[in-house]
């Protein structure tokens, strides 16, 4: 069963783009749902971590029988040791946009839709080599250390306080020595151009996202979240993207006896609410030209 569709997004025209963000546990994969039911379209994730098919249960991705129900795309289809970028993303949805039907792109990744929207910069793939390199500097020296060794320009430009992008811009800049503002200044055109979808983002009070992330990390554990986990317990690399997914460490760090099951749990749930709070931040700042609208309930 679908959510109820809200007046916003209930009157727009059948053939328009949507676009719909948000922070994680704000209830907009049940509002894109609704609206391809009753409305038609496809689907489209814009989650960095619900692109891996091992993990279903703990990135809140649709269950199987949702993904039956309703057209869906790039969700679950790549294998734990893929490679995954906004540049990749791009491609895929490309590809997803030449099957005619009107995209309803829904999720988290800020990056995403600003690449979608604003056109993204042609920086070349890192090695493998320099990627491994820049994990095993920021688990040895740490977030700040790292940061300083960034070029001024793309310092200003990210979020100092967000790993995955500090090890981005450093990545960059050892891998081609320019940095990564230098790249971004060179952007060609959106694939979708803002003025040509109807984008929403959804808006929610902290306290009341806050419990709805606890309540929801706690349920995906009792859920199925932890054997998830412990299947990937043989292949498990923290400096693989797919490892990047919320509370995955913490659990891992359990199996392995680190941890007790309800200590594991609360720092899931932590490091969950403190990556809303930086969607939020991003969402509040990046997202100038997008329609603001309340989170469902």
């Amino acid at each position: 069963m679908t959510a109820p569709l809200p007046g916003w997004l209930a009157g727009l025209p059948p053939d328009r783009p949507v676009l719909i963000a948000g922070p994680t546990a704000s209830g907009k994969s049940a509002l894109a749902a609704a609206l391809v039911a009753a409305r038609g379209g496809v689907i489209v994730n814009a989650d960095a971590l619900q692109v891996y098919a091992p993990w279903r249960v703990l990135t809140a991705r649709p269950s199987a029988a949702e993904e039956a129900a309703l057209p869906h795309r790039l969700y679950g289809h790549l294998p734990r040791d893929a490679p995954w970028s906004a540049g990749h993303w791009l491609r895929a949805l490309a590809a997803v946009l030449a099957e005619g039907r009107r995209p309803v792109v829904v999720g988290g990744t800020g990056l995403y839709f600003r690449a979608l929207t604003r056109g993204l910069a042609p920086v070349p793939a890192v090695p493998a080599a320099v990627r491994a390199t820049a994990q095993a500097r920021l688990d040895a020296r740490g977030l700040a250390a790292l940061a300083s060794e960034l070029d001024p320009a793309s310092a200003a430009r990210i979020d100092l306080s967000n790993p995955a992008r500090v090890l981005r811009a450093w990545e960059v800049l050892q891998a081609t020595g320019r940095g990564l503002a230098d790249w971004q200044a060179a952007t060609g055109p959106p694939l979708l151009p803002l003025a040509s979808a109807a984008a929403f983002v959804l808006e929610a009070d902290r306290d009341w996202l806050n419990a709805r992330i606890d309540a929801r990390f706690a349920a995906m554990v009792a859920a199925g979240a932890l054997d998830e986990v412990t299947a990937e317990l043989p292949f498990w690399d923290p400096a693989r993207p797919s490892a990047r997914a919320l509370g995955a460490a913490a659990l891992v760090a359990h199996l392995r006896g680190q941890t007790s099951l309800a200590a594991a749990v609360a720092a899931g749930q932590q490091t969950t609410r403190a990556y809303a709070k930086r969607q939020r931040t991003w969402f509040r700042n990046a997202m100038e030209g997008w329609t603001r609208v309340p989170a469902p309930g």
